[in-house]
């Protein structure tokens, strides 16, 4: 190759990657508006007179506060949903949350691959990087299965509310309810139409309590460790595999983002157990049975859910300080749950190890994490952490509300879980917009937000600068 066909070469290169950060670019703006025109859609459709009962006022601030948690798929809520809004409204939500939990992005695509219509690469990237995937491949096809799977399993999680709800509610109703759940749950919204205190008094039925959690995990869990699992025990079952031999063929992310989430849960669960064990605010009055259950589903909804099945401000100071921890790290990535996902801090955390270790790699599973997935690993859980600080400070100027129930309620928003210690219906006027901000930089991703706002992205140095002396630690 002559000089003039090496620069020629380089020139095409460098215009490829011009391009496709460019694209990226296009991505980080387009998510964003995506998901705030959703929401003004939905503030606008909240507003309309026959969204509420008679009797009730839906002001603007409430109207897109309800939209913006509908959307952001957290579930704080300032009225009752179940008694403010009518069935126009109930189904407004609904849609919101079956919108917020898929993505607007995956939904837009979705009805143009239904309508036959040619995507542009530009279309393509987006969908890509809506979803966070490492690769274009089979990208359509992931699509498909992510719609199928979401519809499968709420129609299932919907069928097992309904032996609860039909015979309280009636067929009609019941029927209603046990959708709607089914829907929040598995998008970890927790939103619910049953009655003012959430699953408080279900937290003694083992079918609502299973079912919930059920469908919480599945949602939290990550469509792509859905589709290997169930590709793996395919498999597994056609070659007459054992348990152990499905689970060692299961990829790498697969395997660390099940031991990280039965982890989180069951050792939150035990935490939750011992902290609470005597608190008759909580668990302490009921019986052993009980006390685990709800144990287990504190620690399943502490991580990203919002169904409440005791008093959240009945929990004691340094269960609070648990539930900021799991809901900080919230479910895992590629799926419905906030936070900023398992592998991001285990990625995080095992980085420290391997450097205290003086480890030159940051391996788990016979497999090391690339630098770029640390460095990505860093930025969201420090950007996060910055984030939540801020707006937990914010709140406790405006209202003056304690610390604990100010990080408790902005990291509930920030990581789009919904609990709150009874903090936000009584939230004035600038406490509510901040949260309403919470929820939704938490749901397209503060560093997402940065990106937005940037000018303009270099991507990578062109420039090797001289290795400089600092110091640190």
């Amino acid at each position: 190759m002559n000089n003039s066909e090496r620069s020629t070469a380089v020139k095409q290169v460098r215009e490829s990657e011009e391009k496709v950060t460019k694209r990226r670019f296009d991505s980080a703006q387009v998510i964003p508006i995506s998901f705030l025109v959703a929401i003004i859609a939905g503030t606008f459709l909240l507003l309309l007179p026959f969204s509420t009962v008679p009797g009730e006022e839906t002001d603007l601030l409430t109207a897109l506060f309800t939209a913006t948690t509908s959307v952001c798929v957290t579930g704080l809520v300032v009225v009752d949903t179940y008694a403010h809004w009518t069935l126009f409204g109930k189904i407004v939500i609904l849609i919101l949350i079956q919108l917020g939990g898929l993505g607007m992005i995956s939904v837009a695509s979705m009805i143009m691959l239904v309508a036959h219509r040619k995507f542009t690469l530009g279309m393509t990237v987006m969908l890509h990087d809506s979803f966070n995937l490492n690769s274009l491949s089979g990208l359509f096809r992931f699509l498909v299965g992510v719609f199928r799977g979401t519809f499968i399993v709420e129609g299932i999680g919907a069928l097992l509310y309904m032996p609860a709800f039909i015979p309280q509610f009636g067929i009609v109703k019941g029927i209603w309810i046990s959708v709607f759940t089914a829907i929040s749950a598995f998008c970890n919204a927790g939103i619910d139409i049953i009655g003012p205190d959430s699953l408080i008094s279900y937290n003694g039925n083992l079918l609502v309590m299973l079912t919930t959690m059920l469908m919480i995990v599945l949602g939290g869990l990550g469509y792509i460790v859905w589709f290997d699992t169930l590709n793996g025990i395919r498999k597994g079952y056609e070659r007459s595999f054992s348990p152990r031999q499905i689970y060692k063929r299961f990829s790498e992310h697969t395997k660390l983002v099940l031991i990280l989430t039965a982890s989180l849960i069951f050792g939150g669960a035990a935490i939750v157990f011992v902290m609470e064990f005597s608190n008759p605010e909580t668990i302490g009055n009921m019986s052993i049975g009980g006390k685990i259950l709800n144990s287990i589903f504190q620690s399943v909804t502490f991580r990203t859910a919002g169904f409440a099945a005791v008093p959240q401000q009945g929990l004691r100071e340094y269960t609070c300080v648990l539930g900021d921890i799991l809901m900080f790290i919230g479910g895992s990535p590629v799926g419905t749950a906030g936070g900023i996902k398992t592998v991001t801090f285990f990625a995080v955390l095992l980085n420290a190890i391997s450097y205290i270790k003086d480890r030159d790699e940051t391996v788990i599973f016979g497999r090391r994490f690339s630098p770029d997935v640390i460095r990505k690993a860093a930025a969201i859980m420090t950007v996060s952490f910055f984030v939540s600080f801020i707006m937990a400070i914010l709140l406790m100027m405006c209202e003056d509300t304690s610390m604990n129930d100010s990080v408790f309620e902005v990291l509930s928003a920030t990581c789009t879980v919904g609990l709150t210690r009874a903090l936000t219906p009584t939230l004035g006027t600038a406490g509510r917009i901040i949260i309403i901000i919470s929820m939704y930089l938490g749901r397209i991703g503060p560093i997402s937000m940065a990106l937005f706002f940037s000018a303009k992205r270099s991507g990578r140095n062109k420039v090797k600068y001289v290795q400089g002396d600092f110091i640190v630690g």
